[in-house]
């Protein structure tokens, strides 16, 4: 026996179970990567432009007369906050939909799909790679908008400061009076709070994503699966109110099947302290760490399910 193969019997790292387990990583990877540029080929980036026009244009804005109270320079704030992450709950939405549901088909089309399987590559391993990869493209999407969120609101919350403080040095207001003001406005700047929001639409996007893969693995139609998942998207708006109407009827069973919804139906109502962080709330870390709970348990329960419905199927 040589000293090499003496080596690797002995050296743990070079164990069938660990370099089984870094084949199947590395093939997730590489196809993450391979569906990243894939999508970005497809130009799906061009609505970044549209966002960074607009947002920055918005930086040139004249500020508002202020005729009524002090405060109402805060409200430009958050309304720089609350259009900028709804733009990027909008795109990041309509890329976890649409990219996931083009996925599947295209490959089918181009017969991408069988020269992948036929290497051969686990089915696992292709739909987590798959998924890898638009969560990535979303990710770097929206990090790009936060970015650009960060900086004109930065920018505008230093001339809507030296406004306000300027509008209440004129009428001669005390000090503790401006102080309150200058509190006020840096509530409503770019903290650590609104990069949790952006975080958590960034969960709210995989979990949609996660839910494509699922239908699209045993749709045959990329618009089928583009209209199904938006409607559980909405559905899961409204999941809480209704489960809470179907139970206080007194329904037999009724907490059963609240439990079952439930697990399997996300409530995105959750969802909806990004409101709070737009009207100036700060987000408690363990907000944002039951969200992240609630999206890895759903990514990881529609991915599996994904595996179970698309290891069934012929190619």
């Amino acid at each position: 026996m040589t000293a090499t193969s003496t080596a690797s019997a002995t050296d743990p790292a070079a164990s069938p179970v660990k370099r089984v387990r870094s084949s199947h990583i590395g093939r997730i990877l590489v196809i993450a990567r391979n569906t990243f540029t894939q999508l970005v080929r497809m130009k799906v980036f061009y609505f970044l432009a549209v966002f960074a026009v607009i947002t920055i244009g918005s930086n040139f804005f004249e500020l508002p007369q202020h005729e009524g109270p002090e405060v109402l320079g805060a409200d430009v704030l958050s309304s720089i906050k609350s259009w900028s992450l709804g733009t990027m709950t909008l795109f990041s939405v309509i890329l976890a939909v649409v990219a996931t549901a083009l996925l599947l088909p295209k490959d089918v089309e181009d017969r991408t799909l069988y020269t992948i399987l036929a290497k051969p590559v686990p089915r696992f391993d292709y739909l987590a790679g798959k998924l890898l990869g638009v969560l990535a493209l979303i990710f770097v999407s929206l990090a790009l908008m936060d970015i650009l969120m960060t900086v004109v609101l930065q920018i505008r919350t230093s001339l809507v400061l030296q406004s306000e403080v300027a509008f209440a040095e004129a009428r001669n207001r005390p000090q503790d009076y401006i102080d309150a003001i200058r509190a006020g406005v840096l509530k409503h700047g770019p903290d650590w709070s609104l990069q949790g929001a952006v975080i958590a639409v960034f969960i709210r996007s995989a979990i949609i994503a996660s839910l494509a893969l699922l239908i699209s693995t045993f749709s045959t139609s990329t618009l089928f699966t583009t209209i199904v998942t938006i409607l559980i998207y909405f559905m899961g708006h409204f999941q809480a109110d209704a489960l809470s109407a179907y139970v206080s009827a007194g329904s037999t069973g009724g907490k059963i099947v609240s439990g079952l919804v439930s697990l399997v139906l996300p409530n995105f109502q959750l969802f909806n302290v990004i409101d709070a962080v737009i009207e100036g709330a700060v987000m408690p870390a363990i907000v944002l760490a039951k969200l992240a709970g609630i999206g890895l348990f759903y990514a990881v329960l529609y991915t599996l399910g994904s595996w179970f419905v698309f290891s069934d199927k012929e190619f």
